[in-house]
């Protein structure tokens, strides 16, 4: 593998971001003795300088193809980095403490891009579960409060049972009726009654628009909520214009 040395060395020196730091013994390639290096991780690069206040890396090594183990070794808390090919060299280093070794060991496992590319399939794999979960829940969800709507020439019609002596009956919601009350009744009163059936439609059109509805379908849900209100609006009217009559017969 060829590369710029300069743009390596820059590398290792700059403000970028480090994986890991610390000091560790390394075995020599040609001298069998263990010497101490301060080894730097960036990403799967692993630099090793004389000094910590080195200018420059003494060498690097590329974590890709290899596999980090334990190995005996007459240094204590010893591992080895081994490449796959035959020719390829065993880099033999020592920890200063069990903690040290585990932590390293763990790191340069985890520096290759093979194993982000493992974790990036884990990942992937639980998003779909998620998403799949999300979307059973979805459609599992209780119907509205007046179950299911059925539509017939663009119009919806609702489709309710209920049970009356055992026998099942069906009829569209009712629609409540104010038992007579005395002239002092609020009209604001009548207003919010009247309007929390178009609020609880409102409500659902927005459900059913976050479920991402088909669009053919959204076109007749806007048509039922404009009749749903001017039907309510109108009995408003009514109701209002036969309270003002009552009130007019009280006051004569």
């Amino acid at each position: 593998m060829k590369f710029n040395e300069r743009s390596v060395a820059y590398y290792a020196t700059c403000d970028s971001p480090t994986d890991k730091t610390g000091y560790l013994h390394k075995k020599g390639e040609r001298n069998t003795a263990y010497h101490r290096r301060w080894f730097v991780l960036k990403g799967n690069l692993l630099f090793y300088f004389e000094e910590r206040e080195g200018r420059e890396p003494v060498g690097v090594i590329i974590l890709e193809g290899c596999t980090v183990e334990l190995c005996v070794s007459s240094e204590e808390y010893a591992f080895a980095i081994k490449f796959e090919s035959a020719k390829s060299r065993t880099y033999k280093m020592s920890a200063e403490s069990q903690r040290e070794m585990e932590s390293w060991v763990k790191a340069l496992s985890r520096a290759s891009f093979d194993y982000m590319r493992i974790v990036v399939k884990a990942l992937e794999k639980q998003l779909e579960e998620m998403q799949q979960k999300r979307l059973n829940a979805l459609l599992h969800e209780p119907s509205a409060r007046y179950g299911s709507t059925t539509k017939e020439n663009g119009y919806a019609f609702w489709s309710t049972t209920q049970e009356l002596n055992g026998t099942a009956v069906d009829h569209a919601p009712d629609i409540p009726i104010h038992t007579q009350r005395s002239g002092n009744s609020s009209f604001s009163r009548m207003h919010e009654w009247f309007g929390f059936e178009v609020l609880q439609l409102r409500r659902q059109w927005n459900e059913n628009k976050l479920q991402n509805d088909a669009a053919s379908h959204q076109p007749q849900t806007r048509i039922q909520l404009v009749l749903y209100t001017r039907l309510h609006f109108n009995l408003f009217l009514s109701l209002r214009w036969n309270m003002r009559r009552r009130l007019d017969g009280h006051c004569t």
